[in-house]
Order: C-alpha cells, then sequence, then structure tokens
C-alpha cells in the first residue's frame, strides 16, 4: 500500500534522471501530482506531461529534460511564512536563486519565487533542482 504518492511520483522522477532516460510513468495519478508536474514545466525541469487514463487511477507519462539534480518531498509539510522562506530555501536548495521550493497557498500550487512576489506563504509541499 502506497501512503505517499507525490514521494513516489517525485522518486521515480528522480531515478529515471540518474539512468538519463527520456521519459518515465508515474502512477498513481492524482491532482496534487499534476499541479506539481504542471510547476515543475513552469520552472524548465521538464519538457511535458499527460494523463493517460487507464481504468484505475490513471497514470502520468513525462518527458524529462535532463535538468535536475535532486527532487524530493518536504516532510512534514511545514507551514512557512513569507518572512521564513529564506530558511526554508537555505535548508533545501543548495544555493541561493538555483532550485525551486513548491508550495501550496491559499492562490494555489505555487514554487516559491512566484509566492514570495505575491506575498504570501503556504505549506512546504518539494524541492527542485
Amino acid at each position: 500500500m502506497q501512503h505517499d504518492p507525490l514521494n513516489d511520483a517525485m522518486a521515480t522522477i528522480k531515478n529515471a534522471e540518474m539512468v538519463g532516460k527520456g521519459e518515465c510513468i508515474l502512477k498513481p495519478s492524482s491532482k496534487l501530482i499534476g499541479w506539481v508536474l504542471k510547476v515543475m514545466q513552469e520552472n524548465d525541469y521538464i519538457r511535458q506531461y499527460e494523463y493517460i487514463e487507464d481504468g484505475k487511477a490513471g497514470k502520468f507519462r513525462v518527458e524529462l529534460k535532463g535538468n535536475i539534480n535532486n527532487c524530493g518531498v518536504i516532510k512534514p509539510r511545514f507551514s512557512a511564512k513569507k518572512v521564513d522562506m529564506e530558511k526554508y530555501e537555505a535548508r533545501y536548495l543548495p544555493a541561493q536563486d538555483f532550485g525551486v521550493i513548491i508550495l501550496t497557498t491559499t492562490a494555489g500550487i505555487l514554487s516559491h519565487k512566484k509566492a514570495k512576489d505575491m506575498g504570501i506563504g503556504g505549506k512546504l509541499l518539494a524541492y527542485v533542482y
């Protein structure tokens, strides 16, 4: 039984990048995984992704670019205020302005850069660099 599908999806992406594959399949799918993939695509970490209905929970096919050095989920899902964002950047990203922390906010699932620009905080979900 899977307890954290987002963690499984991020691990699958990371493993496929490490061996140099051009694409990977993420299953089961969820709306949360779809939104995280959208943020990764907006920040130029993956080429594209598509949802494939298989009669069960569905799956995502993700085309990789080879831009990901590391990615993972942040557990526990810390609540982060706008003023605390630099502390989490230093903890989860290797350098300033390198990589993205993905968080869920009242405005939807965003990168930490967009959340800072909007002046809002949220709960941390994942990181990619």
